[in-house]
């Protein structure tokens, strides 16, 4: 394989690549929302050769887009919507273009855009020389709240597929073999009776009561949970002022675990904490469920090929203005300690086997074919995560030199599967193994509406 061909036919584009990734920095879009990266992106593919859909699945924003034929069929999973509150202007200080504003706190205008270029050179690869496979882009909404990809394998995606890539940038090179928690998503509304809290509050039956015994009998309830299963809320709505007797409250959860029916086994008891709040409180309870995710589980194949192409695609060269805004950030950032620290993290660890408590929907695709994640640098070492620093990298050469070696790793991983079946076969005998048997089951049941953009 000609590596250096993969890398023209990425740099060649570039300034295509960094225009896109920079108007969707510039129009940060949230989950269901992401209708001008959708459009940007598939107007790309169509120029560039591929078949588009848009709107597949029945969700708005998502994108199904393929070319070539035969076996392998490689996907690749892309994401681009934003995350509320964290606008970012090109400044090294926190900065908001909109104070509360939406931005690229992950750096998915990044993600979009790398496996866009990562795509299209993989079918560049495929027609130089002649080989059969198949590329199919997947543009995969809402992933910041773990609910686009199982809506869409819900739909049927990912299932044609021999395997599937993920990228994520970041703040450092690397490819996870670890597992991510699997997840539910729910608000709990309940319904009482308003009354005057001074003059006859034996009339009224208060849903903001019902709302808090039920966050007390989720407290007690985490002493009888497993280790490392946790619960999170937020109140999305606690009455209107202390002298009426709220009838209507309503109260956000997140259940995250290692195992998928881990999360379902403590959600049910989490839904019997709210039954017997209202139950106490003489309240109606509506549970809105939003939908969940499964943990995630990486091919250990694909995991390995991965890191091998991390080791061999050179690392980004950069400038010394590069490193001084860098250095910067560090100075800015909550984890800076005083010390003295490299602008980038750049050093290519072993393949981490670390459980990490976060979650994404890619877990879900990763139960239905062989998948695996990898990581590049498109942010300074003291990034953090969800950061307004990760977004003001999302916006500048930073993010766009580290997001192009990211579709180079990617574009090479899929060149070496498509050049040798036995890495395919490999891959899928490995994917058996980790299923054990079982099957996919999408989280989301089909009575749960997609949402639509606003």
């Amino acid at each position: 394989m000609d590596y250096q061909k993969i890398y023209k036919s990425i740099d060649d584009k570039q300034e295509e690549y960094f225009d896109i990734a920079r108007k969707m920095y510039e129009n940060p879009e949230l989950a269901y929302n992401e209708v001008k990266a959708c459009e940007w992106i598939a107007e790309s593919l169509k120029r560039h050769g591929f078949e588009v859909e848009t709107g597949v699945y029945g969700i708005a924003t998502a994108i199904r887009a393929t070319w070539g034929k035969g076996h392998p069929i490689i996907g690749v999973l892309a994401e681009y919507d934003a995350l509320p509150g964290l606008s970012q202007k090109q400044n090294t200080a926190f900065d908001p273009v909109i104070p509360g504003g939406p931005g690229h706190g992950c750096g998915h205008n990044l993600l979009g855009v790398a496996t866009l270029a990562g795509a299209i050179a993989m079918k560049e690869d495929l027609e130089a020389n002649g080989l059969e496979g198949t590329v199919v882009y997947y543009g995969c909404p809402a992933e910041e709240v773990v609910t686009g990809k199982p809506f869409m394998a819900r739909g049927g995606a990912f299932k044609e597929l021999d395997l599937a890539i993920a990228y994520h940038p970041g703040g450092k090179q690397g490819v996870s073999g670890g597992v991510m928690c699997g997840l539910n998503s729910a608000i709990f509304h309940f319904k009482g009776k308003t009354a005057h809290a001074g003059g006859n509050p034996w009339q009224g039956r208060s849903a903001l009561d019902a709302a808090e015994i039920m966050s007390v009998g989720a407290n007690y309830l985490r002493e009888h949970i497993e280790d490392g299963i946790r619960i999170h809320y937020a109140y999305k709505e606690a009455g209107t002022a202390p002298n009426i007797v709220p009838d209507r409250a309503s109260v956000w959860y997140y259940v995250r675990a290692f195992t998928r029916d881990a999360v379902e086994s403590t959600y049910n008891r989490l839904v019997k904490c709210a039954e017997g709040a209202a139950h106490m409180t003489e309240t109606e309870l509506e549970v809105e469920f939003l939908g969940g995710c499964y943990e995630t589980l990486p091919n250990a194949t694909i995991a390995r090929v991965l890191h091998d192409s991390l080791e061999e695609v050179p690392l980004v060269e950069w400038t010394e203005e590069e490193k001084a805004w860098a250095d910067a950030m560090n100075k800015n950032s909550a984890l800076y300690k005083g010390e003295d620290v490299e602008p980038f993290n750049d050093k290519l660890e072993p393949i981490s086997y670390e459980r990490g408590s976060g979650s994404t929907d890619v877990g879900d695709v990763q139960h239905i074919v062989p998948c695996a994640m990898y990581t590049t640098t498109t942010a300074n070492n003291l990034c953090g995560g969800h950061t307004w620093l990760i977004t003001c990298c999302a916006g500048n050469s930073i993010g766009f030199k580290g997001m192009l070696r990211g579709a180079k790793i990617m574009a090479v991983s899929a060149g070496k599967f498509y050049r040798d079946p036995a890495l395919v076969k490999e891959a899928k005998e490995n994917f058996e193994k980790d299923m054990a048997g079982k099957t996919y089951k999408c989280p989301i049941p089909d009575d749960i509406a997609i949402p639509q953009p606003k």
